[in-house]
């Protein structure tokens, strides 16, 4: 019944939005809804962790070997909780955002809300392709309707990417299903498969390449800073701290396991190699931006980049290492963004070279700035120091190649770029001396202090105790190590 709960009260919560025609009426509603699916997500990390509680199984498609199944493990209830706690962030941080037509604004966004908590529920593939398009389609509109100037460029190559991709997947998933020993698209029946190289090799393509686009991994990236930069802030808060782990989230539940042979083949080389080339590119693009938007989409293509490169490790501590940054990466993007927002709503820019001395206005907003920015270039007692931490344990232990002994270093070195395009920002915006446009700078309202406060505490609680985050992952881990008969340096 959880499981279900959090994916009905986000939909029909949008649902009824479309019908509030006052604006601050639909805003409150929205905030409410996200509020009770915050609740429920906290019962079912807690008091109602039962495992007849977090699943539900239904028919659907019975004519297609569908049904619909859900089911939250760790890995899920992970990302359930990310996507719970980050829906009010966003709401209170754009509180004093005025859109046009705003209850459309807020249904499309409980829709997307709804849809990203079926794509880490499905335990069905076809269910889990629907999912993964009702999370997208709400973020067209959002996009290309309440996005800025260059909005419709950007959406459309938004929708290019992604509509080549999930046809791709679609494709892929069908074949799988025409495999399997009873002809069904469970999850079981997908994880029973055995598939000879050749045929792992294109199936390989078909799905990684709508998961890439999806992350997104070098080549596949270009899409991202444009998007970023003109969706309105609460859509680039949904897209960077959620949305990209859609695609992470997918290669370990839909991709290890069920094509480990080709995964591995492909993934320790090739696909590293993009990664780590792609995290080195966008930290050099990231150092010479002047606009905020772009300097953190490029930051956290390199984020990811790491990610990927940790899955490939073929190791237990990097995979559970990612499923802990991913829950840490989103809250630390999104704490980012509320920084964006808060400056761009004061001060009319998103420039660095336009900013200045808001440590002398704003000394409140400085102090939380700085504290989510040493998160986010991952500092001892900091959330994404577990992370990372784990991840680089993870590609270090694995077998070292010739290869390998080139992109390890080169992994480690865009740390230290990351270090000094952030820091650099930070020097940029809140230190120095005030111009004309800081100079009547005020500090950050309650609504402010409270988003990013709560921020901060989830980094620091994280970071100083994620043992919880540990034993939740733990045996969704040990369950794809298991499936793509990992031991843990060994494939099938």
């Amino acid at each position: 019944m959880i499981s279900l709960l959090l994916i009905l009260i986000p939909l029909l919560s949008g649902a009824a939005a479309f019908f509030l025609k006052q604006g601050n009426s639909a805003r409150s509603w929205a905030l409410a809804s996200s509020f009770a699916t915050v609740i429920v997500s906290l019962l079912g990390l807690t008091v109602l962790n039962k495992a007849d509680l977090l699943q539900f199984k239904c028919d659907w498609l019975p004519g297609l070997g569908s049904s619909f199944s859900i089911r939250l493990d760790g890995m899920g209830q992970l990302l359930c909780l990310l996507t719970a706690i980050s829906f009010p962030l966003i709401f209170i941080t754009t509180w004093q955002r005025q859109y046009k037509n705003a209850h459309n604004f807020f249904a499309l966004m409980l829709l997307s809300q709804a849809g990203l908590m079926g794509v880490f529920l499905a335990m069905d593939a076809l269910l889990f392709y629907f999912f993964w398009e009702l999370a997208l389609i709400p973020v067209y509109f959002l996009c290309s309707i309440w996005g800025a100037e260059r909005r419709i460029q950007a959406t459309f190559k938004f929708f290019i990417y992604t509509f080549i991709g999930s046809l791709l997947m679609l494709v892929g998933l069908i074949y799988l299903q025409s495999q399997t020993p009873d002809r069904s698209f469970d999850i079981d029946s997908f994880y029973a498969i055995v598939l000879k190289g050749r045929t792992q090799h294109w199936l390989f393509w078909l799905m990684f390449v709508a998961f890439a686009i999806k992350i997104p991994v070098f080549p596949f990236h270009s899409w991202q800073p444009d998007t970023y930069e003109q969706s309105p802030t609460a859509v680039t808060m949904v897209l960077s701290g959620i949305m990209v782990k859609m695609g992470l989230f997918a290669i370990l539940r839909w991709l290890l396991p069920v094509l480990p042979s080709a995964s591995y083949a492909y993934g320790e080389k090739m696909i590293a190699m993009w990664a780590i080339a792609g995290m080195i590119y966008a930290s050099l693009l990231a150092w010479r931006q002047d606009d905020l938007k772009r300097l953190i989409a490029y930051s956290s293509i390199a984020h990811l980049g790491l990610m990927v490169v940790a899955i490939f490790s073929e190791s237990e501590i990097g995979i559970q290492g990612v499923m802990v940054q991913m829950f840490n990466h989103g809250i630390n993007i999104i704490g980012l963004w509320v920084i964006v927002e808060i400056l761009e709503r004061k001060y009319g820019t998103r420039k660095l070279s336009e900013l200045g001395g808001l440590a002398q206005k704003a000394p409140v907003m400085a102090m939380l700035f700085v504290i989510v920015v040493l998160a986010n270039i991952a500092l001892p007692l900091t959330n994404a120091f577990v992370g990372e931490f784990m991840m680089f344990t993870g590609i270090f232990t694995s077998p070292i190649s010739e290869y390998e002994m080139i992109t390890v270093p080169a992994a480690g070195f865009t740390i230290i770029l990351g270090a000094i395009y952030m820091l650099r920002m930070v020097q940029k915006v809140i230190y120095g001396n005030t111009n004309a446009l800081t100079e009547t700078g005020t500090d950050i309202g309650l609504n402010e202090k409270l988003v990013l406060g709560t921020i901060v505490i989830l980094i620091i609680v994280a970071g100083v105790y994620p043992q919880p985050f540990l034993d939740l992952t733990k045996d969704t881990t040990n369950l794809i190590l298991n499936e793509a008969n990992i031991n843990p340096l060994t494939t099938k």
